[in-house]
């Protein structure tokens, strides 16, 4: 697996309690330039239109020797999931509350670009400042249990 671009605030600004992988509809130039480590998820976000689910805001830099004269490095990309895990997203986000959050962009052994998204409910301030402290002093924890 080879990652090519992860969202490090969503773990920060969330509790994700579900993980799903997802499949992105790319054209050749933006898998070529995805394969030099070119793009981007840290201010994405993924919303449903018409039955499917689109990443937004997603930026996938111009592949250089490209002959595409077109080329929107943000535009609307279609998230490819089978029907029940899709109907699972959007149960959980209608009736929970919940977000739908990018937190990974990658190739996956068969060399397919592959996206993983969270569902998350978004953390409060003292959320945050808790996650820091079991961090911080799982951390600590290490270090004591290394030096005895």
């Amino acid at each position: 697996m080879k990652i090519i671009a992860a969202n490090k605030r969503a773990n920060y600004d969330y509790l994700i309690s579900l993980k799903v992988e997802a499949g992105i509809v790319l054209t050749g130039s933006e898998v070529k330039s995805l394969r030099e480590n070119t793009g981007s998820i840290k201010e994405s976000y993924i919303q449903e239109k018409e039955g499917e689910l689109w990443l937004l805001n997603c930026y996938i830099k111009r592949y250089a020797s490209s002959s595409d004269t077109e080329n929107n490095p943000i535009r609307e990309r279609k998230l490819l999931i089978n029907k029940k895990e899709f109907n699972k997203v959007q149960g959980a986000v209608k009736k929970e509350g919940f977000s739908i959050v990018p937190i990974l962009l990658y190739f996956n052994e068969k060399g397919l670009a592959k996206l993983t998204f969270g569902l998350g409910k978004g953390k409060k301030k003292f959320d945050k400042r808790e996650s820091e402290k079991t961090k911080v002093w799982n951390r600590k924890k290490l270090s004591l249990l290394k030096n005895n």
